[in-house]
């Protein structure tokens, strides 16, 4: 009963408000009207914004969402900022190298005037601290202008367009559709990536978009495949590496293997949906944001301190012990020889299917704790060293690649296999937490490193011309 009443009450009041104004000689729409046209006079008075219209909003979504356009201007961007990367961070790498590395010569005279142990020096200084140097000076620079650059984007407003256009993908392999935002994130870090993984709603899409986010390269990862990159494309096309020509060409070939792990994800997750995480996907609605003027306090803020700091902060907490245990590996003489060397000749004959050799694989395992100290190792092992060695510039770290029988087949390879394996022992972490349960956690390791190995072996197979390494 009263449903009914309150409309006519209403009803009865309106029509009483528009006697009472008739009867002064009032027509009530003018009034209305004047309130509104006085109300955008003062709007227009006080409010002066640069929003664009309507129309011009529309016509760039257009643009940047549709099927023509939008991928190619996402690789575009992509590239753009791949190649701002690989060229400043170049110089900043260099200098910042020196100064970290006299902090090395500082202390190791300190550790000299106190008479300490060798092995105490070479435990604190050769393995943990030289770890922890060469981390912050191969990582900090390229994460002080990628991640810029990406939150850049993001405050933009451009990222969630580039989910828009990653959806129907994900929805064809029976994923979700805010997959592709959680796999913007593990560009930063792939453990980021996965806690972003919680604002998918459905357990099933939640479980692949985790397993999967490993194949989009992290920050950690960058360093190798732009300095690998750099050497295969010198090797294969007798470019310059480090001219202008050279960095664009390598900025190319990281920009085409991100866009490789994005393709590689959505097989995964394909093959995952209809197998051991069977089920419908669900629906996914996606609000667009407007555009707006990016706030650089707010882009180097974020950028800086929420990433930067945060990620370089994990990456010296797992290098600093992972240091001191590579020195130990690479000092202690078993048999007549080091335990990292005895690994190598050990996993070569696997390696070689794989278009790898056994020093680079065993690199890629003892960088477990930190991708960023994979070459360091590597390059260790190559040149006998007691310590984790800077390989120099590119042409220094060509020329004791081609010693030890690389090719830019090998090199290829690497940057591959660097893009595919396993993750990180933080993000392992990440995940056995986010999940509850160990097994997944065991499950993407195996899972990422047999897609890595079955790539790097059809790679060499197609480059060589040859299924047999020998």
């Amino acid at each position: 009963m009263t449903s009914h009443r309150v409309p006519e009450n209403i009803a009865r009041l309106g029509e009483e408000a528009r006697h009472i104004s008739a009867g002064c000689g009032i027509n009530s729409e003018d009034v209305v009207a004047s309130i509104y046209n006085r109300a955008e006079r003062i709007a227009a008075d006080a409010v002066h914004a640069g929003v664009p219209s309507r129309r011009a909003v529309d016509s760039l979504d257009d643009l940047l969402t549709s099927w023509w356009f939008g991928f190619p201007i996402m690789l575009l961007l992509l590239t753009a900022v791949f190649w701002v990367t690989v060229s400043g961070a170049n110089y900043l790498s260099a200098g910042l190298a020196r100064v970290l590395f006299a902090g090395q010569d500082i202390l190791t005279s300190i550790f000299n005037r106190l008479n300490a142990p060798a092995w105490l020096h070479g435990v604190l200084i050769m393995g943990t601290y030289r770890s922890v140097a060469w981390v912050v000076s191969v990582m900090l620079p390229p994460m002080a202008i990628f991640f810029p650059c990406f939150t850049l984007l993001e405050d933009l407003g451009y990222l969630p367009r580039v989910a828009f256009n990653l959806d129907p993908l994900f929805d064809l392999v029976g994923a979700h559709g805010k997959q592709s935002l959680t796999m913007s994130m593990g560009l930063g870090c792939n453990a980021a990536g996965v806690i972003a993984c919680r604002i998918i709603e459905s357990p099933r899409e939640r479980l692949i978009a985790i397993v999967t986010n490993n194949y989009v390269p992290c920050n950690g990862r960058f360093p190798c495949l732009i300095a690998l990159s750099s050497v295969c494309m010198a090797w294969y096309s007798g470019m310059d590496p480090e001219g202008a020509a050279g960095s664009l060409m390598a900025s190319l070939i990281v920009s085409g293997m991100v866009v490789l792990g994005v393709v590689v994800t959505l097989g995964i997750s394909w093959i995952l949906s209809r197998t051991l995480l069977r089920g419908i996907p669900t629906s996914f609605t996606l609000e667009l944001p407007p555009y707006r003027p990016p706030q650089i306090g707010r882009v180097l803020f974020t950028s800086f301190i929420d990433r930067t700091i945060f990620v370089l902060g994990r990456a010296v907490t797992v290098a600093a012990p992972a240091g001191a245990l590579v020195w130990m590996l690479a000092n202690m003489r078993v048999a007549g020889t080091t335990p990292i060397r005895w690994a190598a000749a050990f996993l070569d004959p696997a390696a070689k299917w794989m278009g790898l050799d056994g020093m680079i694989l065993v690199a890629f395992l003892l960088g477990l704790p930190a991708n960023e100290i994979v070459l360091p190792v590597a390059f260790m092992g190559y040149t006998g060293a007691s310590a984790m060695v800077d390989a120099g510039d590119i042409a220094e770290m060509a020329a004791v690649l081609r010693v030890n029988g690389w090719t830019w087949v090998t090199a290829l390879c690497t940057v591959l296999f660097s893009l595919l394996h396993f993750p990180c022992a933080t993000t392992l972490l990440t995940i056995f937490k986010e999940t509850g349960r160990a097994r997944w956690a065991i499950a993407t390791a195996l899972i990422t490193t047999a897609t890595a190995a079955v790539a790097c072996f059809l790679a060499r197979a197609a480059l060589t011309g040859s299924f047999s390494p020998f």
